[in-house]
């Protein structure tokens, strides 16, 4: 945790070889999407972090497009969920200005409410992760993700 992004990846990919096949392979700390991306790519079984929380505290949401820093003026009228693509019980009941304002008067339920959606979204994206596997297109729904997340550092 803390290394810069490229030799984290060069030390997972070097290391994990050496941990045992018949056993579950944990990485401690991960948990941005790429970083849950390279853990998969290189054997990686499980990981934890508190990044969901954290961020949500501060008023961020991690979204399909990015990561959304809701306590921005912008958002004061801004009445779509937080994330369109998203069907965490969150986007399906509370607009992007509300939680905003949860955020901007330090009332609990906002960062609550975005760690809901931060904890729903990365395990969504962990399902389709396994999905991808399992249908042998893990490379393409990676690209795919990082493309429409904003990643440029990949393929």
């Amino acid at each position: 945790v803390g290394e810069p992004r490229e030799l984290m990846i060069k030390l997972l990919n070097h290391t994990t070889p050496f941990l045992p096949e018949n056993k579950p392979r944990y990485l401690m700390g991960v948990g941005t999407p790429d970083y849950l991306f390279e853990m998969v790519e290189a054997g990686i079984d499980m990981a934890d972090c508190v990044l969901p929380t954290r961020i949500a505290r501060n008023g961020t949401a991690i979204t399909s497009k990015g990561n959304l820093v809701i306590r921005n003026a912008k958002f004061a009228k801004d009445f779509s969920p937080i994330d369109e693509e998203c069907d965490c019980p969150v986007c399906q009941n509370y607009t992007r200005a509300y939680v905003r304002h949860l955020i901007n008067v330090d009332e609990i339920l906002g960062a609550r409410l975005l760690t809901i959606h931060n904890l729903y979204f990365l395990i969504n994206m962990m399902e389709k992760i396994r999905l991808s596997i399992e249908e042998d297109r893990f490379l393409e729904y990676k690209n795919e993700f990082y493309d429409k997340f904003g990643y440029t550092y990949h393929k």
